[in-house]
C-alpha cells in the first residue's frame, strides 16, 4: 500500500517530470520499510512458556513503529503528491484547445486522512499515549501535525530545501519516540512480570 505510489511517482521522475516531488518519495519508501519492520516487531508476539520480556510486546513494539514511522511519513507524503500527480503533464496529456481546469481546494482532500488519525492518537488509541503522559501526547500530535503542514507549504511554494528540513525533522522526532517507546515498552512489562508473575497454563489448569 505504501510502496505503490512511491512507485509511481520515480516513474514520473524517470520520465522526466520536474523535481516537486519534494521529498514525497523518500518518505513513502521510509514508509514501505518501516511497515515491514513492524511486520517483524508484530511477528515475534508471544505469550506461551518461556516467552521473554521483549516477545511479550512485539504487537505494542510493531504497532508504535506502524503508527509513527509508517503511517505519519505517509501522511506527509500524499498531499504533495497528489498535488504532483493531478498536475503531471505525463498523465494528463492535454488535447489542443482543451481548457486547463484546476482543481482548487479539492487538491487538499487527501489531507483530509490527517484528522481522523489525530483523533486516532489524541483519543486514547494510539500506541503512543501509553508511553507518554497525557499532556506530552497532545504536544507530539501538535507538533506533527504542524510539521505536516509547514512541509506541505514549503513543497507548494517550491522551497524544497526548507521541506527537506521539516521531514528531516520530522522523521528524525518519530524516530526517536519509536526508540524511547520500545525501550519503555519493555519496562513497563518487565515492571508488570515483576508485579503479576505469569502462572504456567497447565498449573493452571489445574488449580
Amino acid at each position: 500500500m505504501f510502496y505503490t505510489p512511491g512507485f509511481l511517482a520515480l516513474l514520473l521522475i524517470k520520465a522526466g517530470e520536474p523535481v516537486s516531488f519534494g521529498i514525497a518519495v523518500e518518505l513513502l519508501m521510509l514508509s514501505s520499510a518501516a511497515a515491514v519492520v513492524g511486520g517483524l516487531f508484530i511477528a515475534t508476539q508471544s505469550e506461551s512458556k518461556g516467552a521473554d520480556t521483549s516477545s511479550r510486546t512485539g504487537i505494542w513494539s510493531g504497532a508504535l513503529v506502524l503508527e509513527l514511522l509508517s503511517v505519519v511519513p505517509f501522511l506527509c507524503a500524499v498531499p504533495p503528491l497528489f498535488h504532483e500527480l493531478a498536475n503531471s503533464r505525463l498523465l494528463h496529456a492535454r488535447a489542443p484547445g482543451a481548457i486547463d481546469i484546476s482543481l482548487g481546494a479539492s487538491e487538499l482532500l487527501p489531507a483530509v486522512a490527517i484528522l481522523p488519525f489525530m483523533l486516532y492518537q489524541l483519543a486514547g488509541f494510539g500506541t503512543l499515549h501509553f508511553v507518554v503522559s497525557r499532556r506530552l501526547n497532545w504536544v507530539v500530535n501538535i507538533a506533527i501535525l504542524g510539521l505536516i503542514i509547514a512541509d506541505y507549504a514549503a513543497n507548494r511554494q517550491a522551497a524544497y530545501g526548507v521541506e527537506k528540513i521539516f521531514a528531516g525533522l520530522l522523521v528524525l522526532g518519530m524516530g526517536a519516540l519509536v526508540f524511547y517507546g520500545v525501550l519503555k515498552l519493555r519496562e513497563m512489562q518487565a515492571d508488570y512480570a515483576v508485579r503479576c508473575p505469569p502462572k504456567d497454563k497447565s498449573k493452571a489448569a489445574n488449580e
